[in-house]
């Protein structure tokens, strides 16, 4: 690699940088070279070229999720709250399972639904991938609260959601 020369202009810049330091320890001082007078910087043409600075505008991030409170949890577990919506995702492909728990969320949250269970099963992919589902795109501002469901309703293969309220 090449080290390329610095221009006049360069060179009396760097010579006042240098001299406006002071080193931090004695040192041998650099031979002086012949001074050069400072050349004034050729005027650049104007030119009618603008350029358009394109600035992405954030994503509205959702609120945090809220612990789904002891009481409520009992009271769904009980039957004394009523579970709004169920859907089973038991032999649906990724695919498939993505798209129907994101259309069953839109559509509970439209309808005013406030606590849904949703079923993965107790292994496999889905059992993994539908809490990362929850949390991505327009599910994550749907949801209030995610809770391992009760073991009446399918314990460790299912999730409680605690949904928002549409303003």
């Amino acid at each position: 690699m090449t080290r390329r020369r610095l221009s006049d202009d360069e060179r009396v810049l760097w010579r006042g940088v240098t001299r406006s330091i002071a080193p931090l320890r004695a040192s041998r001082e650099a031979p002086e070279e012949a001074p050069i007078s400072p050349v004034a910087p050729k005027p650049r043409a104007k030119t009618k070229s603008t350029v358009a600075v394109i600035v992405p505008t954030p994503k509205p991030v959702a609120p945090p999720l809220a612990p789904l409170e002891r009481k409520l949890r009992q009271r769904i577990a009980r039957g004394s709250e009523p579970i709004d919506g169920r859907l089973d995702l038991h032999g649906m492909t990724q695919a498939e399972a993505h798209d129907a728990l994101t259309r069953f969320i839109a559509r509970a949250q439209k309808l005013g639904s406030r606590a849904v269970l949703v079923i993965t099963g107790k292994s496999g992919v889905l059992h993994s991938a539908v809490p990362r589902w929850l949390h991505e795109g327009d599910n994550r501002g749907r949801i209030l609260a995610i809770r391992r469901a009760h073991a009446q309703h399918g314990g460790e293969g299912a999730l409680y959601l605690m949904l928002r309220r549409v303003r």
